[in-house]
């Protein structure tokens, strides 16, 4: 939840100065419409997350579990054993080090390709 804070928070601070800033009625007016919006996305992110919850049966999405799964076993590998030198870690293989890579490609994938969706979408 703290990903989405950051910039509902920023709204929100921006809303109030604007609403602070403002001298005139039309600016009044611009500034408490600011306000009200960035309440309704708040709501909106809210109950977009209970949504979310409400279908799964949990707060955490699958796909994300296994991304931190494998990046669990990636940073041990490489701050224990490379960084720290205090143990080695057997080399995964067959098929579980074949899940390991394509658990990190998709999920790398998606995040790229959202963003250059949201770039384009602009």
């Amino acid at each position: 939840m703290s990903f989405i804070g950051g910039p509902v928070i920023k709204g929100l601070l921006d809303a109030y100065n604007a609403h602070l800033q403002a001298t005139t009625s039309d600016k009044q007016i611009a500034a408490d419409l600011a306000a009200k919006e960035m309440a309704v996305q708040t709501v909106e992110i809210q109950e977009q997350q209970r949504l979310k919850t409400a279908e799964i049966g949990h707060p955490w999405e699958p796909e994300k579990l296994a991304f931190y799964v494998t990046l669990i076993f990636y940073a041990k590998c490489v701050i224990w054993d490379k960084v720290l030198g205090l143990g080695t870690t057997d080399a995964l293989g067959g098929d579980v080090s074949t899940w390991a890579g394509m658990v990190m490609a998709f999920y790398f994938g998606k995040r790229t390709f959202e963003n250059v969706a949201r770039i384009i979408k602009r």
